[in-house]
């Protein structure tokens, strides 16, 4: 294969045509395989068209173009010579060929096999008629799929990527999928689809399935419909993990595809709508986040009931935004109103009761009462310890509340002695890039300035500014109170009183 500019160097060389910027594109479609490109600048000279034109025709009729074009010194184009390829496969090795239509519709990288291809119970029913028999061997029998895999590469259709990951050229996705019948292109989309959708964690937010989540991710999204609990499930993993921005962009396009699909009342519409609010805030935009839920929690009291667990959380992260966004003693009130019907629907031990009664402690502090605050979570940590475990990402940030309050509480070097033990946790569980990871370092900084040293201070935050600017962005409320905190203790560390 041929790298960008090379591929788009040869372009214009063989058509006389300049428009570099059009040949990247160009180059990019094609993957950079020379017969594709040869055969496009043929078919150009031939018809005596622009690489601008031949992009958007491109992008329009893929297969017939490919079928066109003979290249110079060359009497196949691309789609016979694979047609061949396939034809040979299909009298020799038939499984290759159903595997090669089940990657048509993956993206084209690091396709992870080991992760679709394992039996489930109920998994061939979900297939559909004409493609369960077909891709059952390749998912019952390892062998099976390890002799297709091997028969791809001898004919050069795949690469192993490793880890039981294979790729393919862009183009036989192409060529594979325009050669099937529409109907039965439907039905492998669709059972690549369930296959992606089934290999998903059911628990996303949990930092163990962040890594089989990032390999199905860039699949899923080739794959399933935006309205699918599949592409709800990767959103949560976004967000959770941190990319916030990312987590919003995807929940947007599920929101917008279930409201075309279901309608904007149905539950699972109203479901989506709230973890778009939820993922708005946590990637910075705090009022549009509560203003989201203040329109949507009277039509989840109207569509749900004002008792359901639904509701009661869009309650809750109302409530959060309103204090995010300065209505601070408003927030403690609405979590104090919050709490006792969590506890009557839920359970005083469910996670949800556990969160309003953790929210109701922080907003507690920040309404001005920093001990009563640092002795709820005193008393709430033990609990989510044994109803989470002691390493669960919400157990964690109940530690990182207790640290914090009892700085507040007026114990600087506690605080700090306590983040110190912390952060080694947040960047094991969550990853170091994780914004509570980074949180952490800037409240180690805060209380470790507190505590008497400012220039230690000042040099932890500036070494995790970066990294707030690039994880975050240079405008998110985190990004700015690290910034506030490196004001802080340069003027603190430079022997000035700071008024910062």
């Amino acid at each position: 294969m041929l790298g960008p500019d090379v591929a788009a160097g040869l372009l214009v060389s063989r058509t006389g045509d300049p428009d570099r910027q059009a040949a990247r594109e160009l180059a990019g479609l094609l993957g950079g395989l020379p017969l594709a490109l040869e055969q496009a600048a043929a078919y150009l000279q031939a018809v005596g068209d622009t690489l601008a034109g031949y992009l958007a025709l491109f992008r329009q009729q893929r297969a017939g173009l490919l079928a066109r074009g003979e290249p110079t010194g060359y009497s196949k184009t691309v789609a016979s010579t694979w047609a061949l390829a396939f034809d040979r496969l299909q009298q020799t090795e038939s499984g290759a060929v159903e595997l090669l239509r089940l990657l048509a519709f993956c993206a084209p990288e690091a396709i992870p096999l080991r992760l679709l291809l394992q039996s489930r119970p109920g998994l061939t029913e979900q297939l559909g008629d004409q493609v369960a028999p077909l891709l059952a061997p390749l998912i019952e029998e390892p062998l099976a799929a390890g002799d297709a895999i091997g028969a791809l590469r001898r004919y050069s259709l795949v690469t192993v990527a490793g880890g039981g990951s294979v790729s393919l050229h862009r183009l036989v996705q192409v060529v594979t999928a325009d050669q099937m019948p529409a109907d039965l292109a439907r039905q492998w989309r669709q059972a690549t689809a369930v296959l992606i959708e089934a290999a998903l964690p059911a628990e996303p937010w949990m930092s163990g399935a962040w890594p089989v989540c990032a390999m199905l991710l860039p699949h899923a999204r080739a794959a399933l419909p935006d309205d699918s609990d599949g592409i709800a499930r990767l959103a949560n993993y976004l967000g959770s993990s941190g990319s916030y921005a990312a987590a919003r962009d995807l929940q947007r396009r599920a929101l917008n595809a279930r409201e075309r699909v279901l309608g904007s009342q149905y539950p699972d519409t109203l479901a989506a709508q709230h973890e778009l609010g939820r993922w708005t805030g946590e990637a910075g935009d705090l009022a549009a986040a509560r203003d989201l839920f203040a329109t949507l929690l009277p039509v989840r009291e109207q569509v749900l009931g004002p008792q359901h667990p639904g509701t009661l959380s869009t309650r809750h992260e109302l409530a959060l935004y309103t204090g995010m966004t300065g209505g601070i003693a408003a927030a403690r009130d609405l979590f104090a109103e919050l709490l006792p019907m969590r506890e009557q629907v839920l359970g005083p031990q469910h996670p949800d009761t556990l969160g309003a009664r953790h929210e109701l402690a922080l907003w507690t502090g920040e309404a001005g009462d920093p001990v009563a605050a640092r002795d709820q979570f005193a008393e709430l940590l033990p609990i989510k310890e044994r109803v989470l475990g002691a390493q669960h990402p919400y157990t964690l940030i109940a530690l990182y509340e207790l640290a914090r309050w009892t700085g507040e509480a007026g114990d600087p070097v506690a605080a700090r002695d306590q983040f110190v033990g912390l952060l080694p946790a947040f960047e094991q569980i969550l990853g170091p890039q994780h914004p509570y990871a980074l949180t952490s370092r800037t409240n180690l900084a805060r209380w470790t300035g507190r505590a008497g040293d400012p220039v230690a201070a000042r040099d932890l935050v500036a070494g995790v500014l970066p990294a707030f600017e690039q994880v975050l962005g240079g405008q998110h409320p985190d990004t700015l109170d690290a910034r506030h905190e490196l004001a802080i203790w340069t003027v603190e560390a430079n022997g000035e009183p700071s008024t910062a």
